[in-house]
């Protein structure tokens, strides 16, 4: 089983804006986001607030500050194991294809559904997130976790609904 933080972390920095914001962060602590990165105040602020739900920045006093160390701790949690069965079409943790036979992509979905807490409620945006770190179709990602019943989807709100706990 994969640490749930990983594709989060993972599709946070697969977002230009986030990237940009942790990467001024990073080199420039202290100095306005907003010039180091060419972002707009509104861009700056969705970034941050994505960074410190992912664990990535926390406010500090009357700014932020990045938490590098996040990455320290995923690597200690990546698992020794491969996947097993599901090496041929993961690379690295990330898909290389979705399986045509439909043993296999279950085994798979079962796999990326993981990442989603049971119970929790996340809005669609989260979900892209966390799925564009295992494959960029994070759309049929999502539509195949939905038509096999691994989420369910209403009003725009996704929550897990199917796989293995």
């Amino acid at each position: 089983m994969i640490d749930k933080r990983i594709p989060r972390v993972l599709g946070l920095l697969g977002q230009e804006d986030t990237l940009r914001v942790l990467s001024g962060l990073v080199l420039h602590p202290g100095e306005p986001l907003g010039q180091v990165t060419g972002l707009g105040p509104d861009e700056v602020a969705r970034a941050l607030g994505r960074l410190e739900r992912g664990g990535l920045a926390v406010r500090d006093g009357d700014g932020w500050r990045a938490r590098p160390e996040v990455f320290r701790d995923l690597l200690r949690a990546v698992p020794a194991e491969p996947a097993g069965p599901l090496d041929a079409f993961l690379v690295d943790g990330r898909l290389v294809s979705i399986p045509t036979k439909r043993a296999k992509r279950l085994m798979l979905l079962d796999y990326v559904s993981q990442v989603f807490e049971v119970g929790a409620r996340y809005p669609e945006k989260e979900v892209d997130v966390a799925l564009r770190a295992f494959h960029d179709d994070h759309a049929a990602l999502r539509r195949h976790l939905v038509d096999e019943g691994f989420l369910t989807r209403e009003d725009g709100v996704y929550w897990r609904s199917g796989g293995t706990v």
